[in-house]
């Protein structure tokens, strides 16, 4: 605001009669007037209108998952699905691993029974030719089916432990080369690979990390199978060592007795491995059924859409 005297009296000796002088007031805006924000106007004006054919749309591709979109942040697998894709192949190779520890296990047997037999009379060639066929295929086929199952379920668990830690907030009870080392050392993974599978479960159903793990039956029917697997492992290779006929048909009998847990244990790690994957990631991509609708009866009639009125802007 300004002020602006228009007259002012002269200035005279005598005293002249009182006077107010005219003043007039002028009112300027500010140096930065604020911008007056415009009402949004909610008004539905009806569906957009172009005067041609617009160029743009979506492309013409078919749905996919947000993770398979190349080019984005997101190219990369999830854990949960990643925990996914190792659970079919380790399953897999577990199951297929169970059945040739089986047939091991049958071949041995079957040479213990010719061992017997062998006591009091004359084997035919083939039939001990076949069942050394039988034992060496087995034997290797298992060998070699032990490590890439081993592998493989290791490395789900050390995913299943990564997603089972995010659930929870917090970090992993042990470090990845502890859990590598406390399975494939030989003595201390009797016991800890037992106290890293119920560390994994704990954290698998959610349980806070100040309780104590309390492993569930079928970790410890696990457990149980583990130890005496790697028993029977070391004793059958010392007791193979020893020389004489009887102590190579006991190294027979022990191999009979160390395929069947072997088998038994790929089994209990096949359950243990699809439970814990169900808890952890309980809705997988081949349990999703793709449904599309092909027809409707007996729906009501839709109401009809009152006509648009000319003047109507769009």
């Amino acid at each position: 605001m300004s002020v602006h005297p228009q007259h002012y009296p002269p200035p005279q000796h005598q005293h002249p009669p009182p006077y107010r002088p005219r003043v007039r007031w002028v009112a300027t805006p500010p140096y930065h007037p604020a911008p007056r924000r415009r009402a949004v106007d909610h008004r539905y004006y009806g569906p957009p209108a172009y005067r041609v054919p617009p160029r743009w749309g979506f492309p013409n591709v078919v749905w996919r998952l947000p993770t398979a979109v190349p080019g984005t942040p997101s190219n990369s697998p999830r854990p949960a699905q990643r925990l996914r894709a190792l659970y079919r192949n380790a399953t897999m190779l577990l199951w297929v691993l169970a059945a040739f520890a089986t047939l091991s296990a049958f071949a041995e047997g079957w040479r213990y029974v010719l061992l017997l037999i062998s006591r009091e009379d004359a084997l035919d060639a083939d039939v001990v030719g076949t069942s050394d066929a039988l034992v060496l295929t087995g034997a290797l086929l298992t060998f070699v089916l032990a490590l890439f199952a081993a592998g493989v379920s290791l490395w789900w668990l050390l995913v299943a432990r990564v997603v089972a830690a995010d659930e929870l907030g917090e970090r992993p009870a042990r470090p990845p080369w502890q859990v590598v080392a406390g399975f494939f050392v030989p003595g201390p993974n009797l016991v800890m690979a037992g106290s890293i599978i119920a560390e994994t479960e704990h954290s698998v159903l959610r349980r806070p990390g100040s309780e104590r793990p309390r492993p569930s039956r079928l970790v410890l029917a696990w457990w149980g199978t583990w130890v005496l697997n790697g028993l029977l492992l070391v004793i059958s290779v010392i007791w193979r060592l020893r020389d004489g006929v009887q102590a190579q048909a006991d190294g027979v009998l022990l191999a009979v007795l160390t395929d069947g847990s072997a088998a038994a244990l790929a089994v209990l790690t096949a359950l243990l491995v699809r439970r814990m994957t169900g808890l952890l990631a309980p809705v997988g991509e081949d349990k999703l059924r793709h449904l599309r609708v092909l027809k409707v009866t007996g729906a009501p009639e839709p109401e009809l859409r009152p006509s648009r009125p000319a003047t109507a802007p769009r």
